[in-house]
């Protein structure tokens, strides 16, 4: 069961999806740009916890060469560093709501021809169809209700060219909520997944491709 503060915490976001899209962005822009008002508030860079959960998602994508990868929620950069490291030849892009955080991102992995950062919120940026990897992790269940999750599976699906990958890692069980959207969208199908009961929280990585046609 989740937690009293943890509850607080869901129930809080679900509340600002009772607003506009734009609304929510905004207020959602805010939290984040006072979440990092410190360095690495969630300690992505130093916690074992978060680094085995980087390193099995990457040990589960289906092994094929990507030559166009996006981080959905990329914070300051942690993971974006590991795919950079991983794929070494693809073009890789950040997005995130918070400035602040983008703008530390940028100093743990120097924007160049192939590493870029992008200030953006999922729900109301207009997708490139141009990538061959999306990943979204630890980010669906700030974006609240129903209708809100379906707007979002429909903007990370609509990231995808033909033939690519979308991997979401969250939370288990919540992700059996969270996936289900993914799992509705008419253009994915599900190619896997894979549940770590890993103290202090579980979680599940669950991988899609986009449906043929």
């Amino acid at each position: 069961m989740p937690s009293l503060p943890e509850l607080m915490h869901r129930t809080f976001f679900r509340t600002l999806s009772l607003l506009s899209p734009r609304a929510q962005g905004t207020i959602l822009r805010r939290y984040f740009e006072w979440r990092h008002r410190i360095p690495d508030p969630w300690k992505l860079a130093t916690d074992s916890y978060e680094q085995h959960k980087y390193h099995t998602t990457l040990k589960h994508l289906p092994p094929r060469p990507y030559r166009r990868i996006i981080e959905v929620g990329c914070a300051e950069g942690v993971f974006t560093g590991a795919l950079a490291r991983a794929y070494p030849d693809a073009e890789i892009t950040g997005v995130d709501v918070s400035a602040r955080a983008l703008e530390r991102a940028r100093a743990r992995v120097p924007e160049n021809g192939r590493v870029r950062f992008v200030q953006a919120d999922i729900l109301t940026h207009r997708p490139e169809p141009r990538f061959d990897l999306v990943f979204c992790s630890e980010t669906l269940y700030y974006l609240g209700r129903h209708d809100r999750l379906c707007l979002a599976s429909a903007q990370l699906s609509g990231l995808l060219v033909p033939d690519g990958v979308l991997v979401a890692v969250h939370p288990w069980p919540e992700a059996t909520r969270l996936h289900g959207y993914l799992d509705a969208h008419g253009s994915l199908h599900r190619l896997g997944e894979q549940v770590y009961t890993t103290p202090p929280r579980p979680f599940a990585i669950t991988i899609y491709g986009t449906k043929p046609g």
